[in-house]
């Protein structure tokens, strides 16, 4: 099978279809550096929806997620986010977890998400 790499650099590919799979790299706020646990969730999620629609997906084909937030005090702030955002007829498989420090200091929130084709 072709494995298809997106927005590559040396370092990592945002984007990696394999076969019938979507995989996407973690994904943080890069418009919303230093926002709120809220604001840097829906920017997140703005990008994984472009990627996954880059790829022939959408977030009605999401497998699985994977969120990782330095506080876990921020889990309903970015739950009221996910919630509105979700395909609730087709959720994910999902785990939440807290990880003291992100890239920078800037982020609070990192999501990777895993999805079939649409």
């Amino acid at each position: 099978m072709t494995i298809k790499r997106s927005e590559s650099n040396n370092r990592m590919s945002q984007l990696v279809t394999h076969g019938q799979t979507v995989y996407l790299a973690g994904q943080v706020a890069q418009n919303a550096k230093s926002g709120t646990v809220a604001e840097q969730t829906t920017d997140i999620l703005q990008a994984i929806d472009n990627l996954l629609a880059k790829a022939g997906s959408d977030k009605s084909h999401l497998l699985s997620a994977t969120i990782w937030l330095t506080s876990m005090d921020d889990f309903a702030e970015m739950n009221a986010v996910w919630d509105a955002w979700v395909d609730t007829d087709n959720p994910p498989a999902r785990a939440c977890v807290e990880s003291p420090r992100l890239a920078t200091p800037d982020f609070n929130v990192e999501i990777m998400v895993i999805a079939a084709l649409a």
